[in-house]
């Protein structure tokens, strides 16, 4: 009905200029069938346009410019409808009003971090240690602790997320949080307490060594148990009871000490293996990847320069889980196509891994001491397609990462048989190979923590996604009159979530 309305008052408006110059005429009007719409616009806009040589600009100006209007409204409502129904407001909006706010785009406030400034023993010096312990000298004055290098191993995300909040702005275009100075506009609190290299700054000894039983000048325990006395002294950590706190806790082992006195916090783990239900949880937590330990493929897609059906290099005998690798090796080993061998970390094991998983079609990744490992992502940036065996693991990013797409998921129960393994790898075609080549090529970048868009942005986007919950939980705490809630984080660590 308004697009008629507004038809008649065009044409009332197109025939005004020249209606007297035919009556004067004498012409007798001739009734006519009622033309379509779209050719009655047609004609009357060149009838109109004629008409309007006669006037003075302004005029042919507006003109033009109310017909170009009409004509797009009447597009658009023909060609693109818009219905109400789509927008969150009570409001009615014609055609053209609607697709400008469409384009507009939603806009979300940018959830806001702050760095807390941690003693130097929590940090650089825990990087100073590592370095003592493995026979570096410092002079006296060498006070700049800063300045050290960061030693590379496989739970390296303490590092990378401490490195990125401590970059200038500029330096951090697309992340999808924002460090702020002031701690009371903050969402989150970032606690770089490197608590992975902690775990690891004494060296193993070997059994037997007399070494062992002098006490090593580093403790970690002790460093745990002071990290939490310092925040528990802090006025934001007691406002929130430490919900609202970030830990980096990646190694399964990592904050064992204290792990109750923060469960609390949102926990940056590999996988809750380590973790009863009360301390972590998919809910609470977020799963991050390892470094990967092998470089990065260079080439492309293919099958021709990967000779070898399956590779594994790893340890062969594990605890609990990992139980299963010795039962694969004794099946695997004497396979066609097959190498699988016992190797542990060192610069030459991973040379000979980075060369194994590049010429290869499928990489294992059985469970280990716990359900994941580094295996799997050296596997996933080498364009190997892992095969994973290790029903209880946890992956990084599933809410935007479908892994049956670029990976083979075989149950422990199947993968123990003798022949299953290798005839299921056998039977995927060449074209289903390239396929899962070719969406590990498009996904390893959220396993690339240099990649300027890569892990450490994604890692930011599965924070910041805890914010609801954790504002839930603070303001629920607050009404309990000092009562602690029956579950901290809300749910088991096998997702099955509790009544509050």
């Amino acid at each position: 009905m308004e697009i008629r309305r507004t038809y008649s008052r065009l044409k009332k408006l197109i025939r005004m200029p020249y209606q007297k110059n035919m009556n004067e005429e004498g012409k007798a009007k001739i009734r006519k069938p009622k033309p379509s719409l779209i050719s009655s616009i047609t004609t009357n806009s060149q009838t109109l346009f004629s008409a309007m040589a006669r006037k003075p600009l302004l005029k042919q100006t507006l003109a033009t410019l109310f017909l170009l209007f009409v004509l797009y409204a009447i597009f658009n409502a023909f060609f693109h409808p818009t219905y109400s129904s789509a927008f969150d407001s009570p409001f009615s909006f014609n055609s053209a009003s609607s697709v400008l706010l469409a384009a507009s785009g939603a806009k979300f406030p940018t959830v806001k971090v702050f760095l807390y400034n941690l003693p130097s023993r929590f940090t650089h010096g825990v990087i100073r240690h590592h370095a003592l312990a493995r026979g570096a000298h410092f002079s006296q004055q060498h006070d700049d602790v800063s300045s050290l290098k960061y030693p590379g191993h496989q739970h390296m995300a303490e590092w990378y997320l401490f490195a990125d909040l401590s970059r200038a702005d500029s330096g951090r275009s697309g992340s999808p949080v924002v460090r702020v100075m002031d701690p009371e506009e903050a969402d989150f609190f970032f606690v770089p307490f490197f608590s992975s290299l902690s775990l690891i700054v004494n060296p193993p000894r070997p059994p037997g060594s007399g070494a062992s039983l002098e006490k090593p000048i580093y403790s970690d325990e002790e460093n745990q148990e002071a990290l939490v006395e310092w925040l528990e002294e802090q006025e934001y950590w007691k406002r929130s009871n430490g919900r609202d706190h970030v830990i980096v806790a990646s190694d399964p082992n990592a904050m064992y000490r204290v792990i109750d006195r923060i469960k609390n916090c949102v926990l940056l783990v590999s996988d809750f293996g380590r973790l009863r239900p009360d301390q972590g949880s998919l809910v609470k937590d977020v799963v991050v990847p390892y470094s990967h330990r092998i470089k990065t493929y260079p080439g492309d897609v293919g099958v021709s320069d990967r000779k070898t059906l399956l590779f594994f290099m790893g340890n062969r005998y594990r605890k609990e889980g990992g139980k299963i690798r010795d039962i694969l090796f004794q099946i695997l080993e004497n396979e066609k196509d097959v190498i699988i061998k016992h190797g542990a970390q060192s610069r030459e094991s991973r040379r000979a891994a980075s060369q194994g998983m590049h010429t290869s079609k499928f990489c294992l990744h059985p469970a280990g001491d716990t359900p994941s490992a580094c295996r799997l992502f050296d596997a996933i940036v080498s364009l190997c397609i892992p095969v994973i065996v290790s029903d209880s693991i946890e992956l990084p990013f599933e809410d935007t990462l479908d892994y049956r797409k670029f990976a083979v998921f075989v149950e422990t129960t199947s993968a123990i048989k003798p022949g299953y393994l290798v005839s299921k790898l056998r039977a995927l075609s060449k074209q289903k190979i390239l396929e899962y080549q070719k969406e590990l090529k498009e996904v390893k970048r959220y396993f690339e923590y240099e990649e300027p868009n890569g892990t450490v942005n994604e890692i930011w986007r599965q924070v910041t996604k805890k914010l609801p919950l954790i504002k839930l939980m603070i303001n629920r705490e607050k009404r309990l009159f000092g009562r602690e809630s029956v579950c901290s984080c809300v749910c088991t660590n096998q997702t099955a979530v509790r009544t509050l």
